[in-house]
């Protein structure tokens, strides 16, 4: 079974106006990227993956903070209404502990049936380490809700890099042991980083996303997790619509094109595999959504 554990809630339910069409560039390095897609568009888009975990970002405008537009619905309402129409989809909710109202917002967004927690202190501009976060991170290790970090770099200019370093995921992992954290973008380019904080604490793991267009971040990253011996502990992930699941797993594949023809160490193709398919739901501690279907049929 494949699991995208990241993408980011369709923008559109319907087919994307041709006058509502946008595109980013910061994230491939200059190369263009469709930001706006409808969900017919999102599941054609992570076919290739049996289940997906979904998410926005709460912010503002996601437009200006993230580089993404957002749904016409609220952050969780948006991904809400889109896990409710596809069993394949397990939606996680955002909430920005710099609102007063963020523990409410996440009682709404339990009640909506989303089951984690996107963060990214950088995008949100909110102290990671602060006493707000804190509580935060406190109430969901209580409630068993998993938080997926942002980790690592951002073309955002206001997005402050010390705010996504893994050594604050080492710092909120140390303070709340048994919250299950997902360090997105295997915190690149700081994966040496990402890696040795994975490998101290039992409920860290990282994700792969959106690291695929550098072929050299992609070897350095599965590399270091080889030599410290914590491949088991990377999820896989595309960051859709940033890249696909698919186009994820064939530059996975590829990783050892670049030292082709070296005497470079290699990474064995059984580890790449371990990755593509990683029990991400059993790392999380999160329900099969197939079954979803079923027990609501069975409650009518």
């Amino acid at each position: 079974m494949i699991v995208d554990v990241h993408t980011h809630t369709p923008t559109h339910q319907g087919d994307v106006p041709l006058s509502e069409k946008e595109s980013f560039s910061g994230w491939h390095s200059g190369e263009a990227v469709n930001t706006t897609n409808s969900w017919v568009d999102y599941q054609r888009g992570v076919a290739s993956a049996d289940i997906s975990i979904v998410f926005n970002i709460h912010v503002p405008d996601m437009r200006e903070f993230v580089g993404l537009p957002g749904g016409s619905l609220g952050t969780n309402e948006s991904t809400a209404a889109f896990v409710a129409s596809d069993s394949n989809r397990i939606g996680f909710m955002s909430v920005d502990p710099n609102r007063s109202d963020w523990m409410e917002e996440m009682d709404k967004s339990i009640e909506l049936g989303l089951v984690g927690i996107k963060l990214g202190a950088n995008y949100q501009r909110f102290d990671p380490l602060g006493p707000q976060a804190k509580a935060l991170y406190e109430r969901a290790e209580k409630l068993k809700l998993p938080i997926i970090f942002h980790t690592g770099a951002s073309p955002i200019r206001e997005a402050p890099l010390m705010y996504s370093h893994p050594a604050v995921t080492d710092e909120v992992a140390l303070l709340f042991p048994d919250l299950k954290i997902v360090m997105a973008h295997i915190g690149h380019p700081w994966v040496r980083e990402a890696v040795v904080t994975i490998r101290k604490h039992p409920n860290v793991y990282a994700d792969v996303s959106a690291i695929y267009t550098r072929p050299w971040m992609v070897y350095e990253g599965l590399l270091m997790a080889s030599e410290w011996g914590v491949m088991h502990k990377l999820l896989f992930g595309s960051d859709f619509p940033i890249t696909t699941p698919a186009y994820a797993m064939e530059r996975l594949r590829d990783v050892n094109a670049i030292v082709e023809g070296t005497k470079m160490p290699k990474i064995s193709l059984e580890q790449i595999e371990q990755i593509i398919h990683a029990d991400a739901l059993g790392a999380l501690d999160l329900e099969d959504p197939r079954g979803r279907l079923a027990k609501e049929n069975d409650q009518k």
